[in-house]
């Protein structure tokens, strides 16, 4: 069992920063892959970032660039890093660990099975 909680989330004017955290429960973070999405109301979520056990990030070409993936493996933590914020970035943001694979990560959300509550940002012109 694997519980995910996100924090981090608010509201900033474009090209601010956040950061966003997701503290894992359980004894998996050091294995599976664990990734960022993003959802707006009535659009399908979509894989932001993912990381794998050994630290490699894959990211969207949509936030290539600008935000940054990473963990702690220490506390457990998940970051999202989100710099140069735009209001097209404003979504509900959800942590997710993939148990089928620690390495060759993949962004589709099917491969995920444990999922945070979510924390919003919002970015405002």
């Amino acid at each position: 069992q694997v519980q995910l909680v996100e924090s981090g989330g608010g509201s900033v004017q474009t090209g601010g920063s956040l950061r966003l955290s997701c503290v894992t429960y359980g004894d998996a973070f050091k294995r599976y892959c664990m990734a960022w999405f993003r959802q707006v109301p009535g659009k399908e979520r979509e894989g932001v970032a993912v990381i794998s056990v050994f630290g490699s990030p894959t990211y969207a070409d949509s936030v290539k660039g600008r935000f940054t993936i990473s963990k702690d493996n220490a506390k457990p933590t998940l970051y999202l890093e989100m710099n140069s914020l735009q209001p097209e970035d404003t979504a509900m943001y959800y942590c997710a660990a993939d148990v089928g694979r620690g390495v060759g990560c993949l962004l589709p959300e099917r491969y995920f099975t444990y999922w945070g509550q979510g924390t919003q940002v919002t970015v405002s012109s």
